[in-house]
């Protein structure tokens, strides 16, 4: 018996020791990139409510355009992960070269179209908000739009450097970023006066940092080559839209659904604007371990697709399901006792900070409930190619629940910015039962290989 279980054991593509080596740096890594985020609110907040709101909405339309090329990076690393279990090392070059040229052209074609349209999307979006707030907003937003190229580049590096298990490039090069941006935000900011805008050109030159950095690395890089060519291989290609363009659709539709729910936001006024934006920064701390786990899980289950080992697959989806349920647990009991003291760190008004905190002792309850099932798992499915499902799930349940609830909660019954985010985790559920369905039932094995057939 004991025999046979070493046997299992020297079976599987991921021991303990690998997994811990892919996982920490992820956390670390999510952590930097949500510390970015709320240094830069942080940071910007002494100069007034209208500044943290008007980087708050733009933020809100960033992650929505910024998530088309990262769907692209993530089909990139999914292919790439599949054909590093095939051990096939001239399609893993060739998919990490056409993963850089889809992604090149479709963030720069994004940076030019939100320069020209800067203030009629904000206009489009969030109707009429007071000046200040839209005067802070096109300021940030014309920065953030610079960077979309560099940022593009430095997530689809990181992906295909995690798509061979190695996270710890990514994880230090957001070190490096993080550093920049504070002090960039200290002379911009604090040594120049220049509000907003300091904020928004110390996110810019970070982000460009990246992605110098975290290239040169990728081209000294031995295990990991890329055929960069300006030249379409269509069969490639192919391959990775089938798993980056409903990836795409569904992160682009979620997204929306939020900028809608961010104008509905918007129509409460200034208080429920800013506490919206601070809960939301300090919301997306308590998601960290298993946004990194949710990563993890595209590397781990692509590798055992692309070795045929979809058993291990399955296995490896539960394992890391449950060390997401643990890490939630002990990191949300850890940050409620202190949300008070947390909001005070924004100088909000007690109104804005009361709020503030009702909202994030809400989702944290929530969050260690559902959260890992209706986020983690889809991953997993998505790495196994089994995309369409994920996509349609998450676009029926967003727009039924998040979206029509929403308006139901807030409105009609007088719930207000709580009924918005009562709809949320109300939507969470939804995608739970559905993802967890479809990974015990097994149907998503059948679309295991479509991506490399």
């Amino acid at each position: 018996m004991k025999q046979k279980m070493e046997e299992d054991q020297s079976r599987e593509l991921f021991t303990k020791k690998q997994l811990k080596k892919l996982i920490l740096p992820l956390v670390i890594e999510q952590f930097l990139a949500v510390a970015m985020g709320m240094t830069d609110t942080l940071m910007v907040a002494p100069v007034g409510e209208a500044a943290v709101s008007g980087v708050s909405i733009v933020d809100t339309i960033n992650v929505l355009l910024i998530g088309l090329f990262g769907a692209m990076a993530a089909g990139g690393s999914v292919v790439t992960a599949q054909y590093i279990g095939r051990r096939d090392e001239k399609n893993v070059s060739k998919a990490a070269g056409q993963l850089f040229l889809a992604v090149g052209g479709l963030s720069i074609a994004l940076m030019v179209a939100t320069l020209i349209f800067n203030e009629s999307l904000l206009r489009l979006i969030y109707g009429n908000i007071s000046q200040d707030v839209m005067g802070n907003a096109r300021i940030y937003f014309y920065l953030s739009s610079l960077s979309y190229p560099f940022l593009a580049f430095y997530n689809s590096a990181a992906a295909l450097f995690r798509s061979v298990g190695n996270s710890g490039v990514s994880m230090r090069v957001s070190i490096i970023a993080n550093v920049f941006n504070i002090v960039g935000n200290i002379i911009f900011i604090f040594g120049l006066h220049m509000g907003v805008a300091g904020s928004g050109l110390s996110t810019l030159i970070s982000r460009i940092l990246c992605a110098v950095i975290i290239l040169v690395l990728l081209h000294r890089h031995a295990g990991l080559s890329v055929d960069f060519t300006l030249k379409i291989d269509k069969s490639m290609l192919r391959k990775i839209l089938y798993i980056g363009v409903p990836n795409g659709v569904e992160n682009s539709i979620f997204q929306l659904g939020k900028l809608l729910l961010s104008s509905l936001i918007s129509s409460f006024g200034t208080v429920a604007i800013a506490a919206n934006a601070v809960a939301s920064t300090i919301c997306g701390l308590e998601t960290i371990p298993a946004t990194a786990i949710g990563i993890a899980m595209i590397t781990v289950v692509g590798q055992c697709v692309g070795s045929g080992e979809l058993d291990q697959a399955k296995k490896y989806m539960g394992k890391l399901l449950k060390t997401a349920y643990i890490w939630l647990i002990i990191l949300n009991l850890s940050i409620i006792p202190f949300l008070n003291v947390i909001t005070n760190l924004f100088q909000l008004s007690p109104e804005t900070s009361s709020l503030a905190v009702k909202l994030m002792l809400y989702h944290s309850i929530c969050c260690m409930i559902i959260h890992p099932l209706a986020f983690c798992l889809t991953n997993g499915l998505r790495a196994a190619g089994d995309v369409r499902f994920t996509m349609m799930v998450s676009i029926c349940s967003m727009w039924i629940c998040r979206i029509v609830l929403a308006y139901v909660l807030s409105l009609h019954l007088g719930l207000g910015l709580m009924g918005i985010w009562i709809a949320m985790t109300i939507d969470w559920l939804v995608r739970a039962i559905f993802f967890s369905l479809r990974v015990l039932r097994g149907k998503w094995r059948r679309f295991a290989y479509r991506t490399l057939s």
